[in-house]
């Protein structure tokens, strides 16, 4: 009898040996960036692509690491479109992101369908800066066409699309200005790369010095 429960016992730990290296694997040594989401519904694991979308990726990895989304609401909620977030606090208050507008890069490849996260942006398609949003539907309608740029896909959800789905069910409102607001917050309590080897950061922009001069006035 006792051999028999030695036998199930190895058997047991064999098995949550081979989970865990496969989990230690996975999460450990991707080969691509991996920014997990934990937010007050759950956890949501993104993969970022950053050979089909280097600037984007760069630039949300930049961003999580500074600490920029901690605390930041969904705060526009449409279910079967998106969830957004990366711009605002618990009360709407704006969170202004410190680094400069990214290039679009709407045209590589990668679509707007469901669990892709993709940057928001304004009718400018080079002014993404922190702002980003997952992609609750199959939304081809966001992709580029011809010349007219869309909203640039630089990752996918790998795990937690169903809390995804939660915040997407989740009642919204108007407030003031904002359409489409949760009626209870919902935040990113933490944005943490969890594979620093898989991401190698691009060189920032250099800025001209700015020659300031007194100019006649005629």
């Amino acid at each position: 009898m006792q051999n028999v429960h030695f036998k199930l016992f190895s058997r047991l730990l064999l098995v949550s040996l081979v989970l865990l290296s496969q989990a230690f694997f996975t999460n450990a040594y991707a080969e691509n960036p991996q920014i997990k989401l934990q937010t007050d519904m759950g956890d949501i694991l993104l993969e970022l692509y950053p050979e089909q979308a280097p600037v984007s990726v760069d630039n949300f990895i930049k961003h999580a690491n500074s600490f920029h989304y901690d605390g930041l609401i969904f705060h526009r909620v449409i279910k079967g479109f998106m969830i957004q977030s990366g711009g605002h606090t618990f009360d709407l208050t704006p969170r202004e992101s410190e680094r400069a507008p990214i290039i679009n890069e709407s045209f590589n490849g990668l679509s707007n369908s469901r669990g892709t996260i993709s940057m928001a942006r304004t009718n400018d398609p080079d002014s993404a800066k922190a702002q980003f949003f997952i992609n609750h539907g199959n939304n081809k309608s966001l992709n580029g066409r011809g010349a007219k740029a869309g909203y640039a896909v630089f990752g996918s959800v790998i795990e937690g699309m169903d809390v995804v789905d939660a915040i997407a069910e989740t009642k919204v409102t108007t407030m003031g200005m904002y359409q489409n607001v949760p009626v209870t917050a919902i935040r990113i309590l933490s944005a943490r790369l969890l594979n620093p080897e898989a991401w190698k950061p691009l060189a920032e922009p250099k800025t001209l010095p700015a020659f300031e001069k007194p100019i006649p006035i005629r």
